[in-house]
């Protein structure tokens, strides 16, 4: 059986060693299809595309529909003897609005790869049909595994959360192939966060010449935006970010409503619990007298908390890039990812494991793109050697 998962490894291995150019044509394909979270057809048109190649690798694939979002695409290879299954995740849309694809296309220059959405995280999804592919051909892995591509993670999840949840309960290991940042690190914590909107009623009024008997919903925005950004504790981790505002009538109305989108930040589930409860102290209280406000949620990430499991598969994961000669270490990173939700059903995860990238949700976004390869290469082999039970 040793000699056999060798000739495997050893086949695995040459295999995703030619396949560069493979890699790349599929990444030009992915990235040169607008698929922003709200743009469903496009989503699913780089789902298809997926799809597409999985068939030519002889791998079924299925879907979970969804009515507003991108489908949920997932598919599994290998039997493993009856062991909980491996899980390889990523998802398909970006932050960019239609047509961005038209206007910044899939280049490469100097080494670097550009285009929307090519290192968050459409290299990592290349990479996991790879990975899936080789040992769909050679086998060797010790359970099955099964890649998950979904469609809304930008925005949280709202769609495939539950998704993500049951597919990570039963699973053994879970490897979430987001960008890997600089020098190779692979992300091993995330904080949490929460998007939230509040919106504010006012009183208009002419503010010439009936100044006085209006109630600015604007002025109160502001003393709430200044209160908000005073619950932030950098040294723990809490951030508090008004990052978008609207209101108002015309120039010459006191503003009748005003609207703000708060994103929260938050390393543990305390803080996460005591710091919205400021925020709703804030929200209910009026700093203009005669406004009143409401708060919604609009979505939320899990933090991924490291655990002692989490750590043992990362240093399993950077044994096998340290083996390849190639530069790795463990990440703590604010950015929020849909392994929160995995790591919270107690499945061991990390994060970062895919292609190494940098400057995501800009037009400078970049792939280094001769980590394709190697980093497919480590997580094969990463996959291949984990225990045989379990």
């Amino acid at each position: 059986m040793a000699s056999q998962a060798n000739g495997a490894e050893r086949q695995v291995v040459e295999w995703l060693g030619a396949q560069h150019q493979a890699m790349v044509s599929l990444l030009e394909r992915l990235v040169n299809t607008d698929s922003g979270t709200y743009d469903k057809a496009g989503v699913d048109t780089v789902g298809a595309h997926i799809r597409d190649f999985l068939k030519t690798q002889g791998i079924d694939s299925d879907v979970t529909p969804d009515a507003t979002f991108g489908d949920a695409i997932w598919a599994t290879v290998g039997h493993g003897g009856g062991n909980r299954p491996i899980l390889l995740m990523g998802h398909r849309d970006t932050v960019f609005p239609k047509g961005e694809a038209g206007r910044r296309p899939f280049k490469i220059v100097d080494g670097k790869a550009y285009g929307p959405g090519v290192a968050d995280m459409k290299a990592g999804l290349v990479m996991n049909c790879f990975v899936l592919a080789a040992i769909k051909r050679f086998g060797g892995a010790p359970a099955p595994v099964t890649a998950l591509f979904t469609g809304d993670e930008e925005i949280g999840s709202p769609f495939s959360r539950p998704v993500i949840e049951r597919y990570a309960r039963g699973s053994r290991a879970v490897f979430n192939s987001e960008p890997g940042r600089a020098r190779g690190a692979a992300v091993t914590g995330r904080k949490g966060g929460v998007f939230m909107r509040f919106e504010i009623a006012g009183k208009a009024a002419h503010s010439g010449a009936n100044f006085e008997v209006g109630i600015s919903a604007i002025n109160e925005l502001a003393h709430k935006t200044l209160a908000l950004s005073g619950l932030s504790d950098v040294p723990r981790g809490v951030t508090l970010n008004v990052g978008v505002v609207a209101g108002g009538q015309t120039v010459n109305t006191v503003a009748p409503w005003a609207r703000g989108e708060v994103d929260l930040r938050f390393i543990t589930p305390a803080d996460r619990a005591a710091t919205m409860a400021k925020v709703e102290e804030i929200m209910a209280k009026s700093f203009v007298p005669g406004t009143s406000a409401k708060l919604e949620i609009t979505g939320e990430f899990l933090p991924l908390v490291e655990s002692e499991e989490g750590k043992a598969l990362y240093e399993h994961y950077a044994a096998e890039l340290r083996a390849q000669g190639h530069e790795t270490k463990s990440l703590f990173t604010g950015g929020c990812a849909d392994s929160g939700f995995a790591a919270a059903t107690g499945a061991p995860t990390i994060c970062g494991v895919g292609p190494v990238g940098g400057r995501a949700h800009s037009p400078d976004e970049y792939l280094e793109i001769d980590t394709m390869v190697p980093r497919a290469q480590a997580l094969a082999l990463t996959v291949l050697r984990l225990d045989a039970k379990a």
